[in-house]
C-alpha cells in the first residue's frame, strides 16, 4: 500500500490524503525556488479548510472580524512553514495546531488588554448561533439558542486543555488519535481530559439547571447544537 493509502486507510479521509498530497507539491515547490506556483497550488489547500477552519476559530473567538484574522494569519504561517512540514502526517492535522495555537494566543492577548482597558463584557452578548431552525415554535429557537450560548459559555470555562480536547472531539468529531496529533499529547491523556472537561460541563450545565431545559424542549435546533456532546451531557 502506498503513503497515501496507509494514511487514508489511519483516518477513513480520502480528502485528507489529497490535501496532504497537495502540501507535499506546494512544498517541493518551495524547495525548487518556484514560490509564485506553490502559493498558486496552496490555495487549493486554502478553499478546502477555509470553512472548517473559520469554524474551529468561531469556537474560541465568537467574533467574525478576528476570525477572519486568526484563520488568514494561521494559513499564511502554514505556508511560511511548509518546509518543515513531514509528509507522513496529514495536513489537516498539522495546520489544525497551528490555528489553534493562534487562536490561543488571541485569547492570551485579549486577557492582557482586558487589565488594562475598561470592559464592557460585549463578549458575553455574543450569541454563537447555530443554523436556522425549521421548527415554527419561536419559543423552542430561542431556548435552543440560548441553551447553545449558555452550553459555549461553559466551555469558555474549561481550562485551555480541555477546551481544545471539547472542541476538537465533541464539536468538530475528531477522533481521540486526531485530537492527540493537534495537541501534541498522547491518546490517555487527551482522554482524561475529555472525561474531566465533560464532568465539569456537566457541572455547570446543571447547575443552571439547563440540562433538564433542554430535555423539556427537544426541538431540532436544540439537537443539532448539541449534537456533539456525549450521552453523559444530555
Amino acid at each position: 500500500m502506498t503513503q497515501r493509502g496507509l494514511r487514508e486507510a489511519a483516518t477513513g479521509d480520502h480528502r485528507a490524503g489529497a490535501e496532504t498530497d497537495l502540501a507535499a507539491e506546494v512544498k517541493r515547490l518551495l524547495a525548487g525556488g518556484r514560490r509564485e506556483e506553490a502559493a498558486e497550488r496552496f490555495g487549493a489547500i486554502i478553499d478546502r479548510q477555509q470553512r472548517r477552519a473559520a469554524r474551529i476559530a468561531y469556537h474560541y473567538l465568537r467574533d467574525p472580524a478576528e476570525v477572519d484574522e486568526v484563520v488568514q494569519d494561521a494559513f499564511l504561517k502554514a505556508f511560511l512553514h511548509l518546509p518543515s512540514f513531514r509528509e507522513d502526517l496529514f495536513f489537516e492535522l498539522w495546520f489544525t495546531r497551528i490555528l489553534v495555537n493562534a487562536c490561543l494566543d488571541r485569547l492570551k492577548a485579549k486577557a492582557r488588554r482586558a487589565r488594562w482597558l475598561v470592559q464592557s463584557d460585549a463578549r458575553d452578548t455574543l450569541a454563537a448561533d447555530g443554523p436556522p431552525s425549521n421548527d415554527p415554535s419561536p419559543e423552542a429557537t430561542l431556548l435552543a439558542k440560548e441553551r447553545r450560548t449558555h452550553l459555549m459559555a461553559a466551555i469558555d470555562r474549561l481550562p485551555t486543555r480541555q477546551r481544545t480536547a471539547v472542541i476538537l472531539s465533541h464539536l468538530e468529531g475528531g477522533t481521540a488519535r486526531e485530537v492527540s496529533v493537534v495537541m501534541g499529547l498522547n491518546e490517555s491523556t487527551v482522554r482524561v481530559h475529555l472525561f474531566r472537561a465533560i464532568r465539569k460541563l456537566r457541572d455547570l450545565l446543571d447547575r443552571d439547571g439547563w440540562i433538564a431545559r433542554g430535555r423539556s424542549a427537544p426541538d431540532r435546533t436544540s439537537r443539532r447544537a448539541v449534537r456533539s456532546e456525549p450521552s453523559s451531557l444530555r
